[in-house]
């Protein structure tokens, strides 16, 4: 009897728990990947145009001497996205705590070296999270639609936001950064997916709904 009541704890208290963990991280995560898959071109030439770009921000540097992979990619592919005529204008969001740490005046830099006008790119320096930077490409820069541009595991996040509050998005994903190199971000990725199912339908269940249905009317 003892033995049966400590397996009904170990299974109540524990193993169910786990399970129900288990089940929720594979469950968000296949949601926001098949809800998004199909409006995600690895090329400039598979979209169709649209006025802005929204390309989301990473750290310049890995390491003082060591450039993020993640950040020249997704720079070149906004690059080539604008130089294809898809997009007139980008829209850079990231980071910016400091002088001496700013996401978006370090994306700038790098689109002006490849050749984009100044005078075609926007900057957004309060884009700490992806949520923060789709939110804000709708409520405060007033886009109705964009093609979101960031790494391949990182689109389809951001697209299940925008499709969340209303938005007509597609996405571009720059070139893959070799797994080796990205393994740390892409677990990350998993969580962060579970996290953004939480944002939007627990947290906040109606952070842009009013203005998306708007939208769609």
């Amino acid at each position: 009897m003892a033995r049966k009541r400590k397996r009904s704890i170990f299974f109540w208290m524990i193993l169910l728990p786990v399970l129900a963990l288990v089940v929720g991280i594979v469950g968000c995560n296949v949601w926001i990947v098949a809800s998004t898959k199909g409006r995600i071109f690895d090329s400039p030439s598979k979209i169709n145009g649209q006025s802005v770009g929204l390309v989301l921000g990473t750290s310049k540097k890995v390491a003082p001497d060591i450039p993020n992979q993640h950040f020249v990619n997704r720079l070149v592919a906004a690059a080539e996205l604008f130089h294809a005529g898809k997009v007139q204008q980008l829209l850079v969001s990231g980071y910016r705590d400091s002088k001496y740490y700013d996401e978006t005046k370090d994306m700038i830099a790098k689109l002006i070296e490849l050749d984009v006008p100044e005078a075609n790119i926007m900057a957004d320096d309060q884009g700490l999270r992806t949520l923060d930077s789709v939110m804000r490409a709708s409520t405060v820069y007033d886009l109705d639609e964009m093609v979101i541009i960031s790494d391949d595991f990182h689109v389809g996040r951001a697209l299940f936001i925008a499709d969340h509050l209303g938005l007509n998005a597609v996405a571009l994903r720059s070139e893959t950064v070799a797994r080796d190199d990205s393994r740390g971000v892409r677990w990350r990725e998993y969580f962060a997916r579970v996290k953004a199912v939480i944002d939007l339908y627990l947290i906040h269940p109606n952070r842009g709904v009013k203005r998306g249905m708007a939208k769609r009317a």
